[in-house]
């Protein structure tokens, strides 16, 4: 059950989830009109050599596809949320909100197509268009399957220029399915303040307790009676006689220490869960630049909001979807919680992500990836179609870090970066360049230029042709690297095609460490402060 699909969520939805399949669905769908998104990637030498490359665009514009959207959304049969769309689209207008909102539109009727009877839905949005995205909601779920607006605060306040207040917040709207849907009450712990001010009672047992009143709020005759001599509020008593004995045998009653005081109940704190989670959630902190959790990814969720939300909608064993899984917090949560899940994105930088992120924090976990190439033909396929998404792809089967900007031209000749630690301590890097189309001499050429600016001990070529001889030649001319720690040598310049990744070859790179990522963080975090 476990997956992540490469592709268009509207047509994985469609083509690959079945009707009532799932319990609980998140997405944090991105919107920010005329926005890139990107991802860093730094090197452990620190911001000499920073860049950044573009994880996705957003991409929601007025086009042939955003009317297809609307066209589909008339056509689903679902009137409530067609006529909400055609009214938005009367009051907005053709444009980029208008596109996002039709898109939107037809992805959740598909989601609360998957969804069974019990399954929950939480959009996790900001500001500029939570109001729309509630109306669909209602189109699409109904108005009285609305729950709850959850607002999380996801920043520190901040000083703005505009006439306006401070942006802090995001908003979580949740909805459910049917009017019974999974639901564990959740609870936040109390605060040292507050045990010390209404928990100030210890019994002989060194257990602290406060005590409630056991009046009737309305005057109740039928529970009017006295207990061992205490008198009840002219109200009467709270609960019958019976129950008051059962209580006292259990030592839960307060007698009062001065004359003329009734009768109370203990609550003792060792048996409080804490208090009820509200919809106002401050307690949980954003991914910052000294977070651990942090991956770079710029819409990067915290895990323990996404854990509460998990826990809190759905119960172990359960299947847990995220139709734009981004970098993968919704999954990683439900896999430390117990849950199944099933992954969807439309960039291979994603997945690739995930990939990593998943089998770093759960070893040997067995998932599947659909939708990626599976074959030479394939991989071919996705060159031709879409150069960006296949050097994505290819750098990922290689566990290389996409990297883009470098010195000269948009990417300096490197498009990924293995770190590799060849004496387990001082952290080496191989250039990675990745070559769809044709390749040539001047391409080894180039790597080797490439290669010396950079400092770097060895090269990758990526080629989805069969190198010449004279290719090779040249690559063995750049010589070899001799690890000193091992006495082991590398040649210095290799050449891998498709045709030898799908036969499981890969770069012959001296220990290559994942963990020298979080090193690279660790630069990071110190440029950042000196920035």
């Amino acid at each position: 059950m476990n997956t992540l699909h490469y592709g268009d969520n509207l047509h994985v939805l469609r083509e690959h989830i079945a009707d009532e399949s799932v319990d609980l669905v998140y997405l944090d769908p991105p919107f920010n009109s005329n926005a890139n998104y990107n991802i860093l990637f730094r090197s452990p030498e620190g911001a000499q050599s920073e860049s950044q490359i573009e994880a996705f665009e957003d991409t929601w514009h007025w086009n042939d596809s955003a009317e297809d959207a609307f066209d589909e959304v008339m056509k689903s049969g679902n009137t409530d949320a067609f006529t909400l769309l055609r009214a938005m689209r009367d009051f907005l207008g053709e444009n980029d909100m208008m596109a996002y909102l039709a898109m939107m539109a037809v992805r959740l009727i598909e989601l609360h197509r998957a969804l069974k009877p019990t399954g929950s839905l939480y959009l996790h949005c900001d500001p500029t268009a939570s109001h729309y995205l509630k109306l669909l909601l209602d189109g699409v779920f109904g108005a009285t399957n609305y729950r709850n607006e959850i607002v999380w605060k996801r920043t520190s306040a901040h000083g703005d220029a505009s006439v306006s207040y401070g942006d802090v917040t995001d908003t979580i709207l949740y909805y459910s399915k049917g009017d019974k849907p999974i639901w564990n009450r959740q609870f936040m712990p109390l605060s040292e303040a507050h045990v010390e001010a209404k928990y100030a009672n210890v019994d002989d047992e060194g257990r602290r307790f406060t005590t409630r009143d056991l009046r009737s709020p309305s005057p109740r005759p039928n529970l009017t009676y006295t207990y061992k001599g205490y008198e009840p509020h002219p109200n009467g008593w709270s609960i019958s006689k019976k129950l008051m004995a059962e209580y006292d045998a259990k030592g839960l009653i307060y007698y009062p220490k001065k004359e003329g005081g009734r009768l109370r109940l203990k609550i003792f704190l060792d048996e409080r869960e804490g208090r009820p989670l509200q919809n106002l959630w401050e307690d949980i902190p954003p991914i910052n630049s000294r977070a651990q959790e942090r991956l770079g990814y710029p819409t990067q969720k915290p895990l323990a909001l996404l854990e509460r939300i998990i826990a809190a909608s759905s119960n172990e064993g359960d299947v847990v979807l995220d139709p734009f899984c981004g970098c993968g917090t919704a999954v990683h949560a439900a896999q430390k919680l117990g849950r199944n899940w099933i992954g969807i994105d439309v960039t291979h930088l994603a997945i690739g992500l995930i990939e990593k992120r998943m089998s770093e924090a759960f070893p040997g976990l067995e998932f599947e990836v659909k939708g990626r190439p599976q074959s030479l033909a394939s991989a071919e396929d996705l060159a031709k179609r879409d150069k960006h998404q296949f050097e994505l792809w290819a750098l990922s089967v290689v566990d290389a870090d996409p990297w883009k900007g470098g010195r000269k031209g948009p990417d300096g000749g490197i498009d990924g970066i293995i770190w590799f630690k060849p004496d387990g301590k001082k952290t080496e890097k191989a250039i990675v360049e990745v070559k769809g189309g044709k390749t040539g001499v001047k391409d080894v050429g180039r790597l080797a230029q490439v290669m010396e600016r950079e400092g770097a001990k060895i090269g990758v070529l990526l080629t989805a042709q069969l190198p010449t001889r004279t290719m090779e030649r040249d690559a063995a001319a750049v010589g070899v690297w001799e690890n000193e720690y091992t006495g082991r040598k590398h040649a210095r310049l290799q050449i891998l095609t498709l045709a030898e990744l799908f036969q499981n070859k890969r770069p012959d790179i001296p220990w290559v460490d994942t963990s020298t990522r979080k090193k690279a963080k660790r630069e990071e975090t110190k440029q950042d402060k000196l920035l």
